[in-house]
């Protein structure tokens, strides 16, 4: 099928606050409050049709940038200045372009002006326009997210593949693509969060805090655990998440180390004494893979040796190039998470690599960034869907409650548009997640995944 050729008239953006209900400790920060990104985009095409399409995204301090020297604000800055670059790279775009033509190119000069920056702070403004452009290209057509996807709407051809998909039948790829319409939620166990009941002091909102009380609420089987690169630490820690998952009849874990490992040796003492310890015993056989232990400065220069043959690795902060998964790849990585803030066409692109190089043994996961009710969660869950995971983390119904900020009449839009995805009620709007499961059906509408569209007039603009 034909691309659908645009271009861009108008880019508008906009943050909304967000303060989390509970402390979230990831590597080097606990996370208390945040603001999330919104991000409309006025798309025409030569006939003068056009259409609005919508984005949403947390900025997260000390995820995309963790240097030390810089504070939480300044980071925050950062992906705002990430955004204003990416609004005035694609109004000054001449042409007509199909979506990933114009993700291409304005990444390519995003990455040129901010060249002082990371991958990743770099890719967050572009990432963003790149989902708004397709779902206003999508309104427009009247088709759903995995349509426009798997009939290629977006334009992706084989000169927009990397040398290692070299020959790679991308088309057929798209078209052989199966979006999932039920998924499960891997529930995220922060270095802060209680474990039992008895650590919780009092009841907050009536939502679950510790580990014991999210499994009984929402019925979860699979479980993202944080780890904190002290292995004393993180091994009594793990004892008593094992002690909770332990009385399920089944379950499965993985492992993230936020870059907390100073060195393979390290990572290597810390993962024999948990094969080891006879009360991890169920936990250590539950572990699908350990996520990106080392920090991404020395993680693509060093070689896993032996423990590659043990357990499955993947690279999360450290896949900040196009090229960042080819490069991990010959260091016993076989893993890359998937996550919308890093950009779609890069998923997807990851996603033909790891059948290009042999499904089964490479393979995508799907990562959180507390991702919110409204188009950052919808999106996030359609991509992953689209790819065929069976399980994703969801950690931002956990930290946040609710659709924290909305109005009652944006709350109860989102919940007519997907009422198998939400839970409204007199206290908000929230995730509904039923026997560890999310239901997503409702995402195959017209538009990116998304039925309705935020407030604008309560947000503040980002100038």
């Amino acid at each position: 099928m034909t691309a659908s050729a645009v271009v861009v008239r108008a880019v508008e953006a906009f943050e909304r606050p967000v303060t989390l209900r509970l402390p979230f400790r990831f590597g080097v920060v606990t996370l208390r409050e945040a603001s999330q990104a919104f991000l409309r985009t006025y798309v025409e095409r030569p006939d003068g049709r056009g259409a609005w399409g919508h984005a949403a995204e947390l900025m997260i301090p000390k995820w995309f940038d963790k240097r030390f020297d810089l504070g939480n604000e300044e980071n925050v800055e950062q992906l705002r200045n990430s955004i204003r670059v990416a609004r005035e790279i694609h109004l000054c775009a001449d042409g007509y372009r199909a979506p990933v033509d114009l993700a291409h190119a304005a990444e390519a000069e995003q990455r040129r002006r901010l060249a002082d920056e990371n991958g990743l702070v770099a890719g967050y403004g572009p990432a963003l326009a790149a989902r708004a452009v397709l779902d206003a290209v999508c309104r427009l057509d009247g088709i759903s997210f995995y349509d426009a996807v798997r009939t290629n709407r977006i334009g992706m051809r084989a000169d927009h593949l990397p040398d290692d998909l070299r020959g790679f039948d991308i088309g057929a790829f798209l078209a052989d693509l199966r979006p999932r319409m039920e998924i499960e939620a891997r529930h995220t166990v922060g270095l802060a969060d209680p474990i039992i009941e008895a650590e919780v002091p009092e009841a907050r909102d009536g939502l679950p805090e510790s580990l014991e009380a999210v499994v009984a609420r929402y019925g979860h089987r699979w479980f993202k655990i944080k780890v904190s690169g002290n292995p004393d630490t993180d091994l009594e820690r793990l004892a008593a998440i094992a002690a909770v998952l332990d009385r399920l009849d089944d379950y499965r874990t993985t492992l993230d180390g936020n870059e907390q490992f100073t060195d393979i040796p390290l990572l290597g003492d810390f993962l024999e004494r948990l094969w080891g310890d006879r009360r991890l015993a169920r936990l250590a056989a539950s572990i699908a893979y350990v996520e990106q232990p080392l920090h991404r400065s020395v993680a693509l220069d060093r070689h896993l040796g032996e423990l590659a043959d043990r357990v499955p690795f993947l690279i999360d902060e450290s896949d900040a190039e196009d090229d960042s998964v080819a490069q991990a790849r010959p260091l016993g990585y076989r893993g890359v998470s998937s996550k919308t803030c890093k950009g779609l066409y890069r998923s997807l692109l990851n996603a033909a690599r790891c059948r290009h190089w042999g499904a089964g043994r490479y393979f995508l996961s799907g990562e959180d960034l507390t991702t919110q009710p409204g188009l950052a969660v919808q999106q996030d869950l359609a991509l992953v869907a689209l790819l065929g995971l069976s399980h994703v983390e969801r950690n931002g119904h956990h930290y946040v409650d609710g659709m924290q900020g909305a109005g009652e009449a944006e709350m109860d839009r989102f919940a007519r548009a997907h009422p198998d995805l939400y839970r409204r009620d007199a206290t908000g709007l929230h995730l509904e997640i039923t026997g560890g499961r999310l239901r997503i059906a409702s995402l195959a509408c017209a538009g990116y995944a998304a039925g309705a569209v935020p407030d604008y007039d309560t947000m503040r603009p980002i100038v």
